[in-house]
Parts: C-alpha cells; sequence; structure tokens
C-alpha cells in the first residue's frame, strides 16, 4: 500500500521488527482483514495505520487513502515535523562541496595571500 518504495524493503522491516500490530511484531507473510490497526517505525517516528478495503493489486498513489486510512497521533506528527526543521538548519540547498574549480580558485587565493605574508616577513629581515 505504498508505504515502503518495495516489497523487499517492506520483507526487511518486517524482518527487523519495524512494522507491529498489537505490540506484537509481524512476519512478511502476515495475512491483513479489513479493520486491522498496524504500527510502522520509520526512524523515530511510529505512524499508525488501518485498513479499509483490500486489493489484490498495486494501487495507485492516488487510490491509497481509499484502501488505507493514517491514524498516526499528534505527537508523531509532530516530532516529523521538529525533524524537518531541523534538517532545514544546515547549508543551503544546492551548496555543497567545492567544484574542482572552487577549490583551484580557493587555493590561489590563499597562496597568493600566504605568498604576501611571507614578501612582509623578508622586507623586516632585511631592514
Amino acid at each position: 500500500m505504498r508505504i515502503y518504495k518495495t516489497r523487499s524493503i517492506a520483507a526487511d522491516a518486517c524482518k527487523n521488527g519495524r512494522i507491529k500490530m498489537n505490540g506484537v511484531e509481524l512476519k512478511p507473510s502476515r495475512v491483513f482483514h479489513v479493520g486491522d490497526v498496524f504500527t510502522v517505525r520509520k526512524g523515530a517516528i511510529t505512524y499508525t495505520y488501518r485498513i479499509l478495503q483490500l486489493c489484490e493489486h498495486r494501487l495507485g498513489a492516488k487510490l491509497v487513502p481509499d484502501y488505507l486510512r493514517d491514524e498516526t497521533s499528534p505527537e508523531q506528527l509532530e516530532l516529523l515535523q521538529l525533524a524537518r526543521l531541523a534538517g532545514q538548519t544546515g547549508r543551503d540547498r544546492g551548496t555543497g562541496r567545492p567544484t574542482k574549480k572552487d577549490r583551484r580558485e580557493i587555493e590561489s587565493f590563499i597562496s597568493s595571500d600566504y605568498d604576501a605574508d611571507l614578501d612582509e616577513w623578508d622586507d623586516e629581515d632585511d631592514e
């Protein structure tokens, strides 16, 4: 139901105990029924979902709300919002490591200033 991108990732989540129903870890082969409520732990956030309908095939993203209802608690959603805000405190988007051209410009700038400082010291020694 599009909670995980692939079935293998969902199976790994089951095997690692990230998907539970009534506090019990689920196996990947678990059969769900209409009305079942299960929790999914992704990172520090625990999502809660209720099954409204069952389907036999893969769904489009727009149809998921007809089959699955998100009942995640407001406290968990607040943690998600705080995590998003914390992620924005870093550097601006698109700015990352310097490119090779940037590195060369930085090195030439630093080396020219460094050489100028050395020349000043040499002038003082001559006096």
